[in-house]
């Protein structure tokens, strides 16, 4: 009987993607969300059902949209995220491109950075443990080397580590891992990667834009006391919410980014400082500002998913690609002005 009660412990502190839970985690309202939730996941997994048809296949439309804005179930996520993606066009257009890669002459150098992140991405994951069976630091391992071998403007760098991860606990398919790396870095994420990061410097500068446009009192705020946007948001896009909101939220999110590209990131930030919006004006000064930033990622508010992604296509109003782009170009002028 003990060694059950342990192993009921055991599965409670360890999530289902294999996270544990750390030592403050508020098991109480977890399970009063997740009790709501599971009633929305059995509701959405009998629509994708009805939808796929037993198909593996999908056609973007309005339908699919809103399908995927109220979340994709855990059993249709790869195949949906690679289709939607045009991740799967580009694998089946390839056929093994990926192994070549693997087998391929390797650049010591990248190979090298690569070993050295292997036991930082995350060490709270019982599935990256050395001890794992199957230990998914070799997969990760594999796909981050290929993945630098066929993008050589990029290689790697910090933070490709912690999606890839990501992207191999739901496909649990290296290949298909690898195809959507490529997606979310070569179309999804314009320049976030390279070397210079101009495409996420730029990226955080069109945030400070939308905030002065849709919560003035808080981009005043930020200027008043000198804290630049890369500060306290940086790792919301390097790390695409990893570590920063909880793990079945940001599988919501991607969701979305697939399908919707990058605004996404934007609704997902103006929806988080406009909800806090009373909360970070209560800041009088630098370090506040920047502690109050990190508050904001926490709480039930995040956590509860469904009603989180209802949010953030309402809270932030009309928000166009047309938009976002024009800001970009203007961003990106300056910043290649300021040398």
């Amino acid at each position: 009987m003990e060694r059950r009660e342990e192993g009921r412990d055991w599965a409670y502190r360890v999530d289902p993607y294999g996270f544990e839970r750390p030592e403050d985690f508020d098991y109480a309202s977890y399970e009063a969300f997740f009790s709501r939730y599971l009633v929305v996941l059995t509701r959405r997994a009998i629509k994708w059902s009805k939808l796929l048809k037993g198909n593996n296949s999908i056609q973007k439309s309005l339908k699919v949209k809103r399908y995927i804005r109220k979340g994709i179930p855990n059993e249709h996520r790869a195949l949906i995220w690679m289709i939607v993606s045009g991740a799967q066009a580009n694998m089946e257009q390839n056929p093994g491109y990926y192994h070549s890669l693997l087998e391929g002459e390797k650049n010591d150098k990248l190979v090298e950075a690569i070993k050295t992140d292997m036991n930082r991405t995350f060490p709270d994951n019982v599935k990256f443990r050395k001890t794992a069976d199957p230990c998914l630091q070799h997969v990760l391992y594999n796909v981050l080397v290929a993945y630098g071998h066929h993008n050589k403007a990029v290689g790697y760098c910090q933070g490709m580590n912690f999606i890839a991860g990501y992207l191999i606990l739901i496909t649990k398919n290296e290949e298909e891992s690898f195809w959507l790396l490529d997606a979310l870095i070569g179309r999804i994420l314009p320049d976030y990667y390279s070397p210079v990061m101009l495409g996420l410097k730029t990226d955080q500068e069109v945030l400070g834009e939308l905030v002065k446009m849709k919560v003035p009192a808080v981009a005043e705020l930020m200027e008043r006391h000198g804290v630049m946007w890369t500060l306290v948001v940086s790792r919301w896009f390097i790390c695409l919410f990893i570590d920063i909101l909880p793990v079945e939220t940001v599988f919501r999110i991607w969701d979305c980014l697939f399908y919707e590209g990058s605004k996404i990131i934007f609704r997902v930030a103006l929806t988080l400082i406009k909800q806090n919006q009373a909360f970070i004006l209560e800041a009088t000064n630098f370090p506040d500002i920047c502690d109050k930033f990190k508050q904001i990622t926490k709480g039930t508010f995040v956590t509860e998913c469904h009603s989180f992604m209802q949010k953030i296509f309402t809270d932030p109003g009309s928000l166009s690609m047309a938009t976002v782009n024009k800001l970009r170009e203007t961003c990106r002028e300056k910043i290649l002005s300021q040398g």
